[in-house]
């Protein structure tokens, strides 16, 4: 089992365990956190849907600055830092006590995850061969899969406790998993970063604008298209539980199933399925593939609704699910080799801080978008955010090769000079040309 959810030692076996660490602590957050805010605050639903709302609005935004630091300051202090803010963020809620005092911690909370994310991606990168990026951040989604699991059995005992005791138990956990994913990152060797003239000197190579990434309107293209396929985020943890109670006869512990299968899919086979990615014209075949599979998926949930039988509509929505998560991992395994092949190689940071808040849009909108379709409409409802999935993959393709053609029209410019400038993470050690990869990986 292990062999399929960690990489190889070295570097990216250390960035599979640091993930690990926080996505245990995040599992437990996400199941517990909605009814300590309401049972133990005194929130209404309503104002914790607004403030989270706007934090992950904020950290949408926040996430490319903070990914332009970690180019310019070096990825892996940035995420030691950014981790350590995390913990920081999260023992803030700790503290809450009205809802604005929430929306402040939701919307810190939400820029360092965002930043931290980008600062990850940034690492990874650095760190591992382009060839193989992709493969390993299948594993590093594994690995996070199986630590939410983790997570939420664990969160699942505080919620059965149901004390104000056992959720600071789960909060306090929570930051300390992300304090320990900083020990375990500065373990990992320290990418070079370019190089930063003195006071005065001429620079190395011409300036370009500090975020480059917002005038790249190509990037922003496939930034949009993938933001609409990550609409599948909120069906498991929001659409499929009220469409299973208020339109199926399905019973209701087939939304624990639902969740089941795609845990387990993820963590058990988005490695192999990564492995079929081996370029950007793969890449956009995989997420071609995705929309017709996502529309597919839709489909079937709409059919769930007209069967009288209990466990009919429990098979049909657990057909639905298998097919969610095939289209899920096929859109991961092409996205993530869009993402990081579009990329300039001194930008990584900021890109991929730009790239992810997709998710962070798609956190903040997709509730109240697929409810409105799916609750308000019904079977039609489902078709039609089908698709819009099937539109998107379709779309990706194109939008995918002006973004090549753009970069090949772009005169080559000398090579960054990396070097150690005062202040940044990197080594004399880690500014050679080839990415730093451990041997046995």
């Amino acid at each position: 089992m292990l062999r399929r959810i960690l990489p190889p030692q070295g570097p990216p076996r250390l960035l599979a365990l640091a993930q690990l660490a926080g996505a245990v602590g995040d599992g437990a957050f996400i199941v517990c956190s909605a009814l300590f805010f309401t049972r133990i605050v005194g929130l209404s639903p309503t104002q914790v849907g607004l403030g989270l709302t706007l934090g992950w609005g904020v950290g949408s935004v926040a996430g490319i600055p903070l990914g332009h630091l970690a180019d310019r300051r070096g990825p892996r202090g940035t995420a030691i830092l950014l981790a350590v803010a995390t913990a920081a963020a999260i023992g803030s809620f700790l503290l809450v006590r009205s809802p604005w005092a929430f929306t402040v911690a939701a919307c810190l909370y939400a820029s360092c995850q965002s930043g931290l994310t980008a600062a990850r991606q940034a690492l990874l990168a650095g760190l591992v061969d382009r060839e193989r990026r992709t493969e390993i951040r299948a594993y590093l989604q594994s690995t996070v899969n199986g630590g939410l699991a983790i997570g939420a059995a664990l969160g699942g005992v505080a919620l059965q406790l149901d004390t104000r005791e056992a959720y600071l138990t789960i909060f306090t956990m929570d930051a300390a998993s992300f304090l320990a994913a900083a020990l375990v990152l500065r373990r990992l060797p320290a990418v070079a970063v370019p190089a930063v003239p003195a006071p005065g000197a001429a620079p190395v190579v011409a300036a370009g604008p500090k975020l480059a990434v917002l005038r790249d309107r190509p990037y922003a293209l496939v930034t949009f298209l993938n933001m609409i396929m990550m609409l599948y985020m909120p069906l498991l943890s929001l659409v499929l539980p009220l469409w299973i109670v208020g339109h199926t006869a399905a019973p209701h512990w087939t939304v624990s199933a639902l969740l089941v299968v795609n845990t387990a899919s993820v963590v058990l086979f988005q490695v192999r399925v990564a492995r079929g990615v081996t370029g950007l014209r793969t890449a956009s075949r995989f997420v071609r593939r995705s929309g017709v599979v996502m529309l597919v998926a839709c489909a079937v949930f709409a059919l769930s609704a007209t069967g009288a039988s209990a466990w009919t509509a429990a098979a049909v929505l657990l057909a639905g699910a298998a097919l969610q998560v095939i289209g899920e991992m096929t859109l991961s395994a092409g996205a993530w080799e869009i993402g990081f092949g579009l990329a300039p190689s001194d930008k990584q940071g900021q890109y991929q801080g730009f790239f992810g808040s997709g998710a962070a849009v798609a956190r903040m909108l997709g509730p109240l978008l697929l409810t409105t379709l799916v609750m308000g409409h019904g079977p039609p409802g489902w078709l039609l955010l089908g698709g819009l999935f099937l539109a998107a993959g379709a779309a990706m393709g194109p939008a995918v090769r002006w973004a090549e053609r753009t970069r090949a029209t772009e005169p080559p410019g000398p090579e960054p000079v990396r070097t150690t400038p005062a202040g940044s993470d990197a080594t004399p050690e880690a500014a050679g040309p080839e990415p730093l990869l451990a041997s046995g990986c």
